[in-house]
């Protein structure tokens, strides 16, 4: 089997690499890959690259995520985010592979507090979500056999990530302020990748599984819990911060002005997912204090 992968060195691509290799012969791509473009921005080349490396399934782990930029530039967004995915998906069609590419929960206004399920009405309140959810009816339309995983709040133990974010000014200030109602699950790309993979070998045995689910660690927080956790397991292992999980202020979203409007309710049920593939998902908790354990 060969297996394209897109948008190798993100977050979420550079875990797939680890947990697409074996499953066969694996061509990786970014942007700048010299032989085969894996350019997003050129998306009438991306039919070309498929043609040519005529995988068995193709997982497209490249998009624009910097949600408050796509606010000032839509048209990038939208071609990184739906036009080239659309075009991925078309010629995955034509070869009769299987693709796989990722959502988000900002494709749904945040509103309530129940977690979302699949079939609910989406509202995306920012460019970037409606970028993301034209990006998934694309793929869906144009690959009849594909897995859009809608996913948030992701982090991993290389790159950048909110939890190294607040360690920083954990060792700079006594206190911090972090906003306390927006509410999701903090879930890693190596949970990401490694249930990619599982799906994917699943799928291939069993078309009837190809379509649409929710992937996210399973529980709840809101960012202030997020950074009270992350602060108190770093001072557990014994890292000296001058804030601590007792002065970490709560404060509303309102509190922090940016140019595109978070959900609020990130929620997301994940039964469909856990069912159709035999899946338990861990705890938000284990996979945050793994990366801490990797970092620190």
């Amino acid at each position: 089997m060969k297996v394209l992968l897109l948008g190798k060195r993100g977050q979420v691509g550079w875990e797939l690499q680890r947990s697409l290799a074996p499953l066969g012969e694996l061509v990786a791509l970014d942007f700048d890959s010299t032989d085969l473009n894996a350019d997003f921005g050129r998306p009438e080349q991306l039919a070309e690259t498929v043609l040519k490396v005529r995988p068995d399934v193709i997982v497209n782990a490249a998009a624009h995520t910097a949600v408050d930029k796509a606010e000032s530039e839509p048209d990038f967004a939208r071609k990184l985010n739906a036009t080239s995915p659309g075009v991925v998906a078309e010629a995955a069609k034509q070869i009769g592979a299987l693709m796989v590419h990722y959502s988000t929960d900002y494709v749904f206004d945040g509103s309530g507090s129940k977690p979302w399920h699949e079939d609910d009405a989406t509202g995306p309140l920012s460019v970037y979500g409606r970028t993301k959810l034209e990006g998934e009816q694309l793929v869906a339309a144009n690959c009849p056999r594909h897995l859009i995983f809608r996913t948030s709040w992701v982090y991993a133990a290389r790159g950048g990530n909110f939890a190294k974010t607040m360690l920083r000014l954990a060792k700079e200030r006594d206190r911090l302020t972090v906003i306390d109602d927006q509410f999701g699950a903090p879930t890693g790309a190596e949970l990401l990748a490694d249930i990619t993979a599982h799906a994917i070998r699943t799928t291939l045995e069993d078309e009837s599984k190809t379509g649409l689910y929710h992937l996210v660690a399973g529980g709840e927080t809101s960012w202030h819990g997020y950074a009270k956790f992350v602060i108190e397991q770093t001072g557990e292992a014994g890292v000296e911060l001058k804030a601590s999980p007792s002065t970490v202020d709560a404060v509303p979203t309102s509190a922090f002005p940016t140019p595109a409007r978070r959900p609020q309710n990130s929620r997301l049920d994940t039964s469909k997912l856990q069912s159709t593939f035999g899946l338990t998902l861990p705890h938000w908790q284990a996979g945050v204090a793994r990366m801490l354990r990797e970092t620190l």
